[in-house]
């Protein structure tokens, strides 16, 4: 396993392991609206962000984008799925930031699970506005140790 910043050359495949998993994760939400969101992803969101790719040789099975402290996107290719690379890149942000924050829908239980097994903790309950969907602002903070 390979964990480096993502090359420009990369952005496809990013948006590619982002719709698929946004699909399979969000069943709940019209597959059009993540249909409509690529370009985006592609020009505007991943170019913004701090994005960080997990490789298995050449070929790219994951990513992490970061917005300063907050995670705005960790996608593991749906085929890769249950095998660790997503608490890799989590641990591997961990390790940079003393807080995370990040929102999750409410509706995918395995990735609120997942967070909250990693030590996050719910903030808050909001409303996503352009799905109408409920999400859940979650933060996690870096113990520190006091002598």
């Amino acid at each position: 396993m390979n964990i480096r910043p993502n090359k420009n050359t990369e952005v496809d495949r990013i948006v590619e392991i982002w719709y698929e998993g946004s699909l399979r994760a969000h069943d709940f939400i019209d597959k059009n609206y993540w249909q409509s969101q690529q370009m985006e992803m592609k020009e505007k969101y991943i170019p913004m962000s701090e994005t960080y790719v997990v490789s298995k040789g050449k070929d790219v099975i994951g990513f992490v984008s970061m917005l300063g402290s907050y995670l705005a996107a960790l996608f593991i290719d749906v085929n890769h799925q249950g095998e660790g690379h997503g608490k890799e890149l989590l641990d591997f942000i961990k390790r940079q930031r003393e807080t995370i924050q990040l929102k999750v829908y409410k509706k995918n239980k395995k990735a609120v699970d997942f967070y909250l097994k990693n030590g996050f903790a719910i903030r808050e309950e909001t409303l996503d506005e352009q799905t109408g969907e409920e999400e859940f602002l979650m933060e996690w903070k870096k113990l520190s140790i006091v002598i």
